[in-house]
């Protein structure tokens, strides 16, 4: 259930939308339904506005400016590009802000380890940074993109006030404060090629904390996403590979997180495990029903490779987080002229069952 409404000017485009899905979903948050009223309503929605404008100073400027407000967190994104020819490359000057609670690394696993509870922990990310986007090579299947950013992130209990350490008395951050800073240099290289019968994709990150000053991070994180797809007959298979590992100034909010919707379904957001290292495998088999439907069968499974007891504090250990697991399940998939529906129904290792809802827009 929700609202939208776009706007549409000469050279800009207003869009706002507004949902209330997400927690009608969640039987657990319903309020009573006898005690419903219009502000406990609009307490239930989440929504976005979004600002676009191709030709800000009259030179094909791009503006790009999105809010995401959940229920629980936000996210401000504004970006700003001057065209250049080709084989320059794409600049982008962006600005973004992120509030969240910390329920990767921090959070409590609870039923089964199928939903994760805060841990009191919340953390705001301000990143002002400068991309480059290097598109000279347009033939290629290879694309790179560098970037340089200046990160604070700062910590907060779930009554907004700053924290240094845990509900178990370990540090949040690196320093020891309530902060941390970093300057982070970010080279990611992209490989993608689309076929009618098979895709392949493959995503090399590595990021480097530059030590310009003794009270910021120094680190090197490395991340891989690999990605193939192929028909079988009239159904198609797909599996994703994604891992990293981290080295340098380990800070418990720079571990690797497993767990989730987008991770291994079946457990809260980080209710796997949080490790210096980790390696996650997806794997679906889509087959059709009839016209504008279809089944799925999948197998999620990740591991922190035994690296928890790396991360300051261990928190993975302290939340007795298993380190590995699996989930296993099967779904539908609806197309509709205006949306596309899904609907995911998994296991845990734990035997915990859990359904998932998604509604993409057209």
């Amino acid at each position: 259930m929700g609202a939208h409404k776009s706007i549409h000017a000469d050279k800009a485009k207003l869009d706002i939308g507004v949902n209330f899905l997400q927690k009608l979903c969640c039987s657990h948050t319903l309020p009573s339904l006898s005690t419903i009223s219009a502000a406990s309503l609009l307490s239930l929605a989440t929504g976005r506005f979004c600002v676009k404008h191709n030709n800000l100073l009259g030179r094909s400027e791009m503006l790009d400016m999105s809010w995401h407000m959940g229920l629980h967190d936000s996210n401000l994104l504004i970006a700003f590009k001057r065209p250049l020819p080709i084989y320059v490359g794409q600049p982008c000057l962006t600005l973004k802000h992120e509030m969240s609670p910390e329920v990767r690394i921090h959070g409590v696993p609870k039923h089964k380890f199928s939903h994760s509870a805060s841990g009191n922990v919340r953390s705001s990310t301000l990143s002002v940074g400068f991309h480059y986007m290097d598109e000279s090579s347009s033939t290629s299947d290879w694309s790179n993109t560098t970037s340089v950013n200046f990160k604070h992130i700062h910590f907060t209990n779930d009554g907004g006030r700053s924290i240094s350490k845990d509900l178990d008395g370990f540090p949040v951050s690196f320093s020891g404060d309530s902060s941390d800073n970093m300057i982070v240099i970010k080279q990611e290289s992209k490989y993608e090629r689309i076929t009618n019968d098979r895709f392949s994709y493959l995503s090399l990150q590595m990021e480097q904390g530059i030590p310009f000053h003794t009270n910021l991070l120094t680190f090197n994180r490395l991340k891989f996403v690999a990605s193939r797809g192929l028909k079988l007959g009239p159904a198609f298979f797909s599996t994703r590979v994604t891992g990293g590992s981290i080295v340098g100034s380990i800070a418990p909010h720079l571990a690797f997180a497993i767990g989730g919707p987008d991770s291994v379904r079946g457990y809260g957001e980080g209710a796997v495990g949080s490790g210096q290292s980790c390696i996650v495998s997806r794997n679906e088999l889509t087959f059709p029903w009839n016209k504008g439907s279809e089944g799925v069968v999948f197998l999620d499974c990740g591991s922190d490779l035994r690296s928890g007891r790396r991360v300051p504090g261990n928190p993975g250990m302290r939340k007795r987080k298993p380190g590995s697991g699996f989930g296993i399940g099967c779904g539908i998939r609806l197309k509709y002229k205006l949306a596309y529906l899904t609907v995911d129904c998994v296991m845990n290792a734990y035997r915990q069952r859990m359904i998932y809802f998604g509604i993409n827009m057209a």
